[in-house]
């Protein structure tokens, strides 16, 4: 298979929304004597193959974890320097990303962050807020559960008898990009990790032990073609399912 095809599957077979843990940067950076640093530096890379990848490949919506709640807890260095690479990226990029129609959006607790990086972050979001291309959602000193609670707070404004699964998830930060379809974790680590909690009920989970820094345009199409062979069943049967694709 060639970096730029996938397997004859129809459209519809690709993923409307992907979301990625991209973990590993460190283990990659230690594992060549070097500072954990260079690996995130390093992964930025991949971060910009896997929004190319996207986009070519028809994905609507892509959602990266770039950084947790808990993430926080990491040295006061690695911290300090993410802060650095994340604030370089994005001044470095968003010409790039705009250009490209991505539609950029961070989403997570930003009031955590320097002043100046959420003026990057609010300039980044207003650059591209018109584009009708990909969305590439950002996740920042965000957590699953705190997305929910985000979400509980604005249902109080919602009568009891109004509040129904779709009303609740319409109040999501997230609520634009809808369920997540395929779910990506790199470095062998098979956990959710406080992700997206509320719109992985029904993803489909894919981990693969390649280190975020080498997740090439060839291993994202791996997992693309991985999910164009399942079978989406929703609670249903095998034989409901083929019944239906047939009607179609």
């Amino acid at each position: 298979m060639t970096s730029q095809e996938l397997t004859a599957k129809p459209r519809e077979r690709v993923p409307r929304h992907v979301a990625i843990v991209m973990d590993g940067n460190g283990r990659w950076a230690k594992a060549r004597k070097l500072p954990r640093l260079m690996g995130h530096q390093k992964g930025v890379e991949s971060v910009r193959t896997a929004i190319q990848t996207a986009a070519k490949a028809g994905v609507q919506h892509l959602t990266l974890f770039a950084f947790s709640s808990e993430n926080w807890n990491r040295p006061a260095e690695e911290v300090k320097g993410l802060m650095k690479l994340f604030l370089v990226s994005l001044r470095r990029e968003i010409a790039a990303l705009n250009k490209a129609n991505v539609r950029v959006r961070l989403v997570g607790d930003l009031t955590a962050f320097s002043e100046e990086l959420q003026q990057q972050i609010a300039d980044s979001m207003k650059i591209t807020e018109n584009n009708t291309g990909l969305t590439l959602n950002i996740c920042v000193n965000y957590g699953g559960r705190w997305e929910i609670l985000e979400a509980a707070k604005r249902s109080r404004e919602v009568p009891p008898e109004e509040l129904t699964e779709q009303k609740f998830a319409s109040l999501l930060p997230l609520a634009d990009s809808g369920d997540v379809d395929l779910f990506i974790r790199t470095s062998g680590e098979e956990r959710i990790s406080n992700f997206m909690l509320w719109q992985l009920a029904y993803g489909e989970l894919y981990f693969t032990k390649i280190l975020w820094p080498d997740f090439t345009e060839n291993e994202f199409l791996n997992a693309l073609n991985w999910y164009s062979n399942r079978e989406r069943r929703f609670g249903k049967t095998s034989e409901q399912i083929q019944q239906e694709a047939k009607k179609e």
